[in-house]
């Protein structure tokens, strides 16, 4: 019998290190979606604040609306700041929407109720306007 040396074969050097480099491409991948999914966290975050902010417009312009219906005989009074029937509401305003205006403006019995606020670090001032016709037929 004769001695037969088995020869292996030898892995190619093209192929070394390359589960490493499979490695770093899902981790790239995978901190580029983390990434996209903390972006879309901000962008929501600052939605719902915005929604938040135009509820309580929406809720505030209801409320003077509803006061101003009950208190018809003074209707046009509305229209000036220091109004006693009023003035708790632009507190109101004031207090809870952050940098928070309201302006009633009556002609006749259509009322215009306009609230206006600007939120933190943001330049862009937000308005939400509700228009009512208070008449008592």
């Amino acid at each position: 019998m004769r001695n037969h040396t088995m020869i292996r074969p030898r892995p190619r050097k093209s192929q070394e290190g390359v589960m490493l480099i499979e490695a770093l491409v899902a981790i790239l991948i995978f901190t580029i979606g983390v990434i996209a999914v903390m972006g879309m966290q901000a962008v929501s975050i600052e939605q719902v604040s915005q929604a938040k902010y135009r509820t309580d417009a929406s809720y505030l312009a209801n409320q003077i609306t509803g006061t101003m219906w009950v208190d018809q005989s003074h209707l046009a009074n509305y229209a000036a700041v220091g109004y006693v029937g009023r003035a708790g509401w632009d507190a109101v305003v004031a207090s809870t929407l952050p940098a928070g205006t309201g302006t009633i403006v009556v002609n006749g019995t259509l009322v215009t109720v306009t609230i206006n606020w600007q939120q933190p670090n943001e330049t862009v001032q937000r308005k939400y306007v509700a228009v009512a016709n208070i008449n008592a037929s």
